[in-house]
C-alpha cells in the first residue's frame, strides 16, 4: 500500500511541475501574440501611405500571429491532457484511502434476472464495479459491465495474461484514459454505427465525372469572359445552372450535412485513440489480436478514420454564404464532397463499429490491469483441470478494508455441497460473496484476494437477496421459487458453482426446513457444486446421509457479557446460536 501511495503522490508532483512549466509558456506565447498584434498594428498605422510596406508587414504579421495562435492552442491540449493525468493519479490516491466517491457505481447495469449481478455486491454503492471501474467512454464502461457478468470460463489463461500486460504498461495506461476522458462526442457510437449500416447513397454515379467536367467549363467560362469572349450574362447563365444541378439534391445534402455535424468530432477524436493502439506493439495473443482487428491490410485505420472526420468537415463549409454560392455554383462542390463520404461509408463503414468496439475493448481492460495493478498482493489463480474446483489459501473480501478482513482457507472438490451454519452477524453471507467474487474474478482473468489459488473453471449462479415485486404484484416467497426454478432450469444445461444465501425465508419453519433440505438434495443428486448458509441446524442432517455434503460454521462467543466474533471458516455444525442473546442485549425481551 504504501509502495503504491509513495508511486502516485510522484507522478502528482512531477505533473505538476510539468503543468508549471507550461504554464509558463502558455503565459509567454500569449504574450508574443500580443506584442506580434500591437506591432502589426503599429506598422500599418505608421506605414500606411506606402502600400508595398502594407503588404510585407501583413505578410509577415499575420502568418506569425497565426503560428502563435495554434502554438498556444496546442500548449492549451497539452495542459489538458497533462492535468486529466493529474486527476487520475489523484483519484487513484482517494481509491487507495477507500474513498470511492469520484467513480461511477454501475448501478444502472444491474439485472434482475441474472447469475449473480445482485447478490454479490457487483453494482451499486461500494460494489466490486465502482471500486474496479476506471473507463472513460460509456461503451467501454457498458463493455467491463457485459465482462464482468458474462460468466464465461473460455479462455481464461489468455485473459490473464492481457491484464498482467496491460497492468504493467502505467504510462501507457493513463495516457489512453486521459485522452479517452478528453474526448468529447455529441453522438454515441451506436448511433453512428447503425446510421452507417442504414445509410442509403444518394448521388448518381456519374456524379463522379460530371462535377470535374463542370468545373473544368467554368474555368474555361471564367477565362472566356475576362478575355471578353464571353458576356455577363454567360457566366451568370452558368452559376444559375450549377446552383440548379445542386438544388436538386440540396434536401439530401442538407440531412448529410446536419448529420456530419454531429459526428465528425466523434471520428476526429476516436482515431486518436485508435493510433494510440495501433502504434504500440502488444506481446500478449488476446492485445495482439485486438490490434489486428483494426488493422485493414496494413494500413493504419486511425488515417482512415481521420479523412473521414476531414471529409465530414467539408459539409460544413457550405455555412458560409459565399461557398454556397460560388463553390457549388461553378463547382458542384456539396455533390463531390456528398460523393467523397459515400465512397468512404462503401468502403469503410462496416468495419467502423470493429473500430469502436476495439477503443471499447481497451478502455474496459485499462480499469483490469489498473485493478491487478493496484493489488499486487492479490493472486493470479492457477488453472486446472481436476476434482477440486476451488483451493484458495488466506482467501479474503476484495470489497473490505485489507486491515480489517479475515482470511480463510477453502477447499471444495466438484460434486461436493457445503452446509454452512452460524450465528448472526458471524460471517457467513460475506463468505459466500467472498467465494462468489473469486468465481466471478478468475473467470474474468482477474487477481483474487488471497495467497494462492488452484481453480477448475466454472460458471457461477447465485440465490441470496430475493427482493418482492410490487410492480408485479408478486410476493417474497413466489420470487424465491422463480429463482430456485431458474437455478434448477440452468444446471440442467450446463456446470454451476451454486451459493444459496437461507433459501425459502418467505414461508413457515417447518416448511422452509423441509423444502430446503429437498432441494439441497435434489441438488447434490445433479452432481452439482456449491454453498448454502443457513440459520436450520436441521438442514445439517443431510450430510449423514450423503457423502458429498459437508458441514462448516462460523462461531460466535459470549465473553463478559459481550459477543465476539472471530470470522474463521471451521469444520462441523454451529452449537452457538445468538439471536436470543441479542435480544436480550438490546432490551427487547427479558
Amino acid at each position: 500500500m504504501k509502495n503504491l501511495v509513495d508511486f502516485y503522490n510522484q507522478r502528482v508532483q512531477k505533473l505538476d511541475a510539468d503543468i508549471t512549466a507550461l504554464n509558463q509558456k502558455l503565459f509567454l506565447f500569449s504574450s508574443l501574440r500580443f506584442i506580434i498584434f500591437l506591432a502589426t498594428i503599429g506598422a500599418l498605422y505608421f506605414a500606411s501611405v506606402n502600400a508595398k510596406y502594407v503588404i510585407g508587414v501583413l505578410c509577415v504579421g499575420i502568418p506569425l500571429f497565426l503560428y502563435l495562435v495554434s502554438k498556444h492552442t496546442n500548449l492549451k491540449l497539452e495542459k489538458s491532457k497533462l492535468e486529466e493525468l493529474r486527476n487520475i493519479n489523484l483519484v487513484e490516491l482517494q481509491v487507495l484511502n477507500r474513498d470511492f466517491s469520484k467513480l461511477a457505481n454501475g448501478k444502472e447495469f444491474a439485472e434482475d434476472i441474472h447469475f449473480f449481478s445482485q447478490d454479490i455486491d457487483l453494482f451499486g454503492e461500494g460494489s466490486f464495479y465502482q471500486i474496479s471501474n476506471r473507463t472513460k467512454l460509456a461503451e467501454g464502461s457498458l463493455l467491463l459491465a457485459d465482462i464482468y457478468k458474462e460468466n464465461s470460463i473460455k479462455d481464461i489463461e489468455e485473459k490473464q495474461e492481457a491484464i498482467v500486460e496491460i497492468g504493467r504498461n502505467v504510462d501507457w495506461r493513463q495516457e489512453f484514459s486521459a485522452m479517452a476522458a478528453l474526448t468529447k462526442t455529441e453522438t454515441s457510437t451506436h448511433t453512428i454505427v447503425k446510421w452507417l449500416k442504414d445509410y442509403n447513397p444518394f448521388v448518381p454515379k456519374a456524379m463522379k465525372y460530371i462535377p470535374l467536367v463542370f468545373s473544368l467549363l467554368s474555368v474555361a467560362i471564367f477565362s472566356a469572359y475576362f478575355l471578353d469572349l464571353l458576356p455577363e450574362s454567360a457566366l451568370i447563365f452558368w452559376l444559375a445552372l450549377g446552383m440548379v444541378i445542386v438544388g436538386v439534391f440540396t434536401k439530401k445534402v442538407t440531412n448529410l450535412g446536419q448529420s456530419a455535424t454531429k459526428m465528425k468530432s466523434t471520428f476526429d477524436q476516436y482515431n486518436q485513440l485508435l493510433a494510440m493502439i495501433e502504434q504500440t506493439d502488444f506481446t500478449t495473443d488476446l492485445l495482439k489480436k485486438q490490434k489486428l482487428s483494426i488493422l485493414s491490410n496494413g494500413d493504419d485505420n486511425s488515417k482512415v478514420l481521420k479523412k473521414f472526420a476531414s471529409l465530414l468537415s467539408n459539409l460544413d463549409r457550405n455555412n458560409n454564404l459565399l461557398y454556397l454560392i460560388f463553390a457549388n455554383g461553378f463547382f458542384l462542390r456539396s455533390l463531390t464532397d456528398c460523393l467523397a463520404i459515400e465512397k468512404w461509408i462503401d468502403e469503410h463503414g462496416k468495419s467502423v463499429e470493429t473500430w469502436f468496439n476495439t477503443i471499447a475493448f481497451f478502455d474496459a481492460y485499462n480499469s483490469l490491469g489498473n485493478f491487478a495493478f493496484n493489488h499486487p498482493s492479490f493472486t493470479y489463480p492457477t488453472i486446472a483441470n481436476d476434482d477440486v474446483v476451488l483451493k484458495s489459501k488466506n482467501a479474503g473480501h476484495p470489497l473490505l478494508n485489507p486491515k480489517k478482513s479475515i482470511l480463510n482457507d477453502i477447499t471444495i472438490e466438484g460434486g461436493q455441497f457445503f452446509i454452512i451454519t452460524g450465528a448472526n452477524m458471524a460471517g457467513k453471507s460475506t463468505f459466500l460473496r467472498t467465494v462468489s467474487l473469486q468465481i466471478m474474478m478468475a473467470n474474468v482473468g482477474l487477481p483474487v484476494c488471497a495467497e494462492s489459488v488452484t481453480y477448475s473453471p466454472i460458471k457461477l449462479i447465485t440465490s441470496m437477496r430475493t427482493t418482492d415485486s410490487l410492480t408485479d404484484d408478486e410476493s417474497y416467497f413466489f420470487s424465491e421459487l422463480k429463482r430456485l426454478r431458474y437455478i434448477v432450469d440452468e444446471i440442467q444445461t450446463d456446470r454451476y458453482f451454486i451459493v444459496l444465501d437461507e433459501i425459502l425465508k418467505g414461508t413457515n419453519s417447518t416448511d422452509k426446513a423441509l423444502g430446503s433440505r429437498k432441494f439441497v438434495e435434489r441438488l447434490v443428486k445433479s452432481k452439482s457444486t456449491g454453498i448454502i448458509a443457513t440459520h436450520d441446524l436441521s438442514l445439517c442432517e443431510v450430510a449423514n446421509e450423503h457423502p458429498a455434503v459437508k458441514n462448516h460454521y462460523f462461531d460466535a462467543e459470549i465473553i463478559d457479557n459481550e459477543l465476539h466474533f472471530d470470522y474463521t471458516f471451521k469444520d462441523g455444525i454451529c452449537q452457538n446460536m445468538n439471536a436470543s442473546f441479542l435480544l436480550k442485549k438490546m432490551g427487547i425481551i427479558e
